[in-house]
């Protein structure tokens, strides 16, 4: 049976408009009333009708997440972190997959769930500035990731170049001299195309070659995509002393195929990742991996829909830079250095 503020106001003695104002958090009501019907609405077992709060805003308590690819760890962690901020505001979200198509990512630009939701965070690959100029729907869309639209929409975004020059500086430092890069899209990728630019920059700053036959190409993002790359690049005859991958389960892919050719991390080959996902922490051979604040993002991402949605005086789009840090682990340190540094 659900409990209404009609039965709290009767159990705590007050009237159902106190019951409201504490409920709703009005800063007016007295401490002492406010523990009054705290009370009340804990013996009572009562849970606020969320759904109704919303609806009296004209609004659905709905934000919808339109990610590429769901079973990529680096999207799933960043969808609970979305979910988490979402929920510290009483809004749920609405799960959507693009595969990555540009189809796809217009279809749900345009608006198509405008209806049952309030806003829209959208982490694009294919999607082209024109295919966002003309959007008739008003519902706020915030983008996610390091594409440059210079459209009037909000943004969030690590810096991919930056980032990626930290994972090769690191490599460098490490006496490395001749990094891989695997995981460059045959595609439209914007991060993809931003961390090949750091990797080179970052070699060039250096004094090293960046060299195009060290570079592998992949379709995909996956684990077996960055296993392919590594066996390709192993079988040309080519023997780099370090890899960068793409993302996480690229990397780990690329050390299966390591170990399959008898070769070790880091000793003869050091390999570092990119997104930090909990899997490789876990790998036989511990991952180094550039960090993205994927909370911050998730954070960040919900507070720019709220804040177009309260109507806050946010004179320009933005765009945000989130927060990352490189993680070094036994991949590029070795067992015992990497044990040393976390004791």
């Amino acid at each position: 049976m659900r409990v209404s503020l009609k039965d709290v106001a009767a159990h705590a003695g007050v009237s159902i408009k106190t019951v409201s104002n504490v409920v709703n958090n009005y800063q007016h009501v007295t401490p002492a009333m406010r523990e009054r019907v705290q009370r009340s609405l804990d013996a009572l077992g009562y849970r606020p009708n969320l759904a109704a709060r919303h609806l009296r805003k004209g609004r659905t308590g709905i934000i919808a997440l339109a990610l590429p690819e769901l079973g990529n760890p680096y999207f799933a962690e960043l969808a609970a972190a979305v979910i988490d901020a979402a929920a510290a505001h009483e809004y749920i979200v609405l799960l959507d997959h693009t595969g990555g198509r540009r189809e796809q990512e217009i279809l749900v630009s345009q608006g198509f769930r405008a209806r049952v939701i309030d806003g829209l965070i959208l982490s694009p690959i294919e999607l082209e500035a024109e295919d966002l100029s003309d959007r008739a729907e008003n519902v706020p869309l915030v983008l996610l990731g390091e594409r440059d639209y210079d459209l009037p929409y909000d943004h969030i975004a690590i810096d991919n170049v930056a980032a990626a020059r930290a994972a090769v500086r690191h490599l460098v430092g490490l006496g490395r001299r001749e990094v891989a890069f695997i995981g460059a899209r045959r595609g439209r990728s914007g991060p993809a195309q931003l961390r090949v630019r750091g990797w080179r920059e970052e070699l060039a700053a250096a004094g090293l070659p960046a060299d195009e036959g060290l570079v592998a190409a992949t379709d995909g993002w996956g684990h077996a995509d960055g296993a392919d790359a590594m066996r390709r690049l192993l079988a040309s005859g080519r023997r780099p002393d370090a890899v960068f991958a793409y993302n996480d389960p690229m990397a780990i892919g690329a050390m299966r195929v390591l170990f399959e050719w008898g070769l070790r991390v880091p000793e003869d080959i050091a390999v570092v990742g990119f997104d930090d996902v909990v899997e490789g922490r876990f790998s036989a051979v511990t991952l180094t991996s550039v960090s993205p604040d994927k909370e911050a993002i998730g954070r960040l991402a919900v507070e720019s829909v709220l804040a177009r949605l309260g109507g806050d005086e946010v004179s320009e789009p933005h765009r945000v830079w989130a927060d990352y840090r490189l993680v070094e682990r036994e991949s590029t340190l070795g067992r015992a250095s990497a044990v040393h540094r976390r004791g």
